[in-house]
């Protein structure tokens, strides 16, 4: 008997031998079905594709050519803009110029109260007050350099606006310049079609760039800018009409603030002396008084020296009559006696001790005080002599400005239409 060389296979009946060719027929039936439906859709997306990006691209170069339309208009307004921001600055350099000018001729009186309020500024110690000759001095040289400091305002003012109206200036060149590169970029596309040479496929072109805007914020920036440079012109024109209305009333208050600085001048002058007087005479009564106390000093510590010797006395009186025999050994009349005495001997020798402390530390008080009064008195005395050197100095300097008193120039004020407002003129 021969075997078989392998086992057969599972075999399938008639039936399902059917049933598989049936399911074979069916599946291709619905894949050709379905190819037919892909074939159809197809075409009909390729139309639908073929117009929209047709009219897409149609649309662009529409929206491309309004696009370049706006920005020519913007960048003609930012020219004009531009070119009154230039008018401008010329003419706010004229006027800085002549404000410049016209600082010149204040310094002198200004030298005069800073020379007495450095001369006041060697006071030392408790001197060195803020007294009213301080504040009128500090009044007189405010009331100088507030003239000085409002033409100096004005001429920083005006090289601040002059600033502003150049970073105006530049932010108009710079949107200028950025919207020229705009509009060559966006003619060069509109000038592209699909036969250019220089077309291709880009890395992810639908990507938002950083500091990317939008129209309205694009709308707004160029507005910004113009209405930051018609602000800085108008800003421009009243600093103009500004400048030189500031010196009218210069020589009548200088006089008056003068006049008020030297009354003072002359009663703190005048109250130093008298502190001086009294100071002195304050001394005097402290020396006195601490030479008194220390006479009581030195006989407080005589009669606490006496007591101690009593307060010895009695200690040995008690130490002995503790030796007394037997029944001898009596608290007695003299035995209490004697505590009586040492206790009235120690509260006197505290109470000595103490009188004597408190003698001690005022003397020592007075000493120090007495010292203070003396360095107050250097103090006062050298604050004296430097008033009485701002007075000369004063005197002498008042003289040399009376007989070199030069007129300055009339300085015409105009607006800035060229209006004459008022002429100041500086005896």
């Amino acid at each position: 008997m021969t075997s078989l060389p392998a086992k057969p296979g599972l075999r399938l009946s008639v039936p399902e031998w059917r049933t598989n060719n049936q399911q074979l027929s069916d599946t291709a039936q619905h894949e050709r079905t379905v190819s037919n439906i892909v074939r159809q859709e197809g075409r009909c997306l390729r139309d639908e594709t073929n117009s929209l990006t047709s009219w897409d691209e149609r649309d662009t170069s529409r929206r491309l050519s309004d696009r370049i339309w706006d920005v020519s208009r913007w960048k003609e307004a930012l020219e004009d803009c531009a070119k009154k921001v230039d008018e401008e600055m010329d003419a706010l350099t004229l006027c800085k110029e002549e404000t410049e000018q016209a600082l010149a001729a204040t310094a002198t009186p200004l030298e005069v109260s800073k020379e007495c309020l450095t001369l006041r500024e060697g006071r030392q110690g408790l001197e060195l007050v803020v007294d009213p000759v301080h504040e009128q001095l500090k009044e007189e040289v405010q009331l100088i350099e507030r003239v000085q400091q409002v033409l100096q305002q004005n001429i920083d003012q005006a090289f601040e606006q002059l600033c502003v109206l150049q970073e105006a200036r530049h932010q108009l060149t710079a949107d200028i310049q950025n919207k020229m590169d705009a509009l060559d970029i966006d003619m060069s596309c509109l000038s592209l079609t699909t036969k250019s040479p220089e077309i291709s496929l880009k890395v992810n072109p639908t990507r938002v760039p950083t500091g990317t805007s939008t129209p309205h914020e694009w709308v707004q920036f160029t507005q910004r800018n113009i209405a930051r440079a018609q602000e800085a012109m108008q800003v421009s024109q009243q600093m103009r009409e500004d400048m030189s209305l500031t010196r009218a009333q210069l020589q009548n208050e200088l006089e008056t603030q003068c006049r008020a600085t030297e009354f003072a001048l002359r009663k703190r002058n005048h109250q130093e002396e008298q502190a001086h007087d009294e100071l002195q005479w304050q001394i005097k009564k402290t020396e006195d008084e601490m030479l008194e106390m220390e006479n009581d000093i030195k006989d407080l510590d005589a009669d606490l020296r006496a007591k101690m010797a009593d307060l010895k006395l009695a200690h040995t009186r008690l130490e002995n009559r503790t030796y007394r025999p037997g029944v001898d050994l009596c608290r007695d009349e003299v035995q209490h006696g004697l505590v009586s005495e040492v206790q009235q001997l120690e509260e006197t020798i505290m109470a000595l001790r103490q009188k004597l402390s408190e003698a001690q530390h005022s003397l020592q008080r007075m000493k120090l005080h007495h010292y203070h009064m003396l360095q107050d008195l250097s103090s006062k005395k050298e604050a004296l002599a430097l008033e009485q050197r701002s007075l000369s100095t004063r005197s002498c300097l008042r003289t040399l400005g009376d007989s070199g008193r030069t007129r300055l120039l009339v300085v015409p004020l105009a607006n800035s239409s060229g209006r004459s407002i008022l002429q100041l003129q500086a005896a």
